[in-house]
């Protein structure tokens, strides 16, 4: 394979037809305009013009858009039960004492009465006590500087989403 060639997990994408792409981001990305946005820009040469187009589109989204893609997202320390995607990337937080976890549980509390969502962070290789102290610290954030910190952690889940998507050798 030549450093030109498209790698076979993006070249899949690209040729998928448009209801399995669109159910394809929907696994990255809970927002509906980031997909459309994603799927209008098909097809992508290569898998940094893909993240490149998501990254764009994070940038361009709504509150409401915001708010969409972020129901999409368990609480921390609550991975959706048979969802290997969330339990996989909150796995800091699968081994963490018990007391971390109702702290975490409590903390995700105030935080989702404060903001009117759950506490977003791009959880994948942090510990339990890194979440919980990013929580504490957000938590007295005003809510449009804590909205921007939510679409930078959104834009790195999306990336890692994604290059698990187009990775993907089969």
């Amino acid at each position: 394979m030549t450093s030109t060639s498209t790698p076979p997990g993006l070249a899949r994408f690209n040729d998928l037809g448009e209801p399995a792409a669109r159910a394809a981001l929907h696994e990255a990305c809970a927002s509906t305009e980031w997909a459309r946005r994603l799927l209008a820009a098909r097809p992508y040469a290569t898998p940094d013009a893909l993240y490149a187009a998501s990254d764009a589109a994070m940038a361009e989204l709504s509150t409401a858009d915001l708010e969409e893609a972020m129901a999409g997202h368990p609480p921390i320390g609550r991975p959706k039960p048979g969802d290997p995607t969330s339990a996989r990337e909150q796995a800091g937080m699968a081994g963490a004492a018990e007391e971390l976890k109702a702290e975490m549980l409590e903390l995700n509390l105030a935080y989702q009465e404060k903001f009117g969502h759950v506490f977003l962070i791009c959880a994948t290789g942090r510990t339990g006590e890194q979440m919980r102290d990013a929580v504490k610290e957000r938590i007295g954030n005003a809510p449009e500087q804590e909205r921007e910190i939510v679409r930078t952690e959104l834009g790195k889940i999306n990336r890692i989403r994604l290059a698990r998507l187009v990775e993907e050798d089969a």
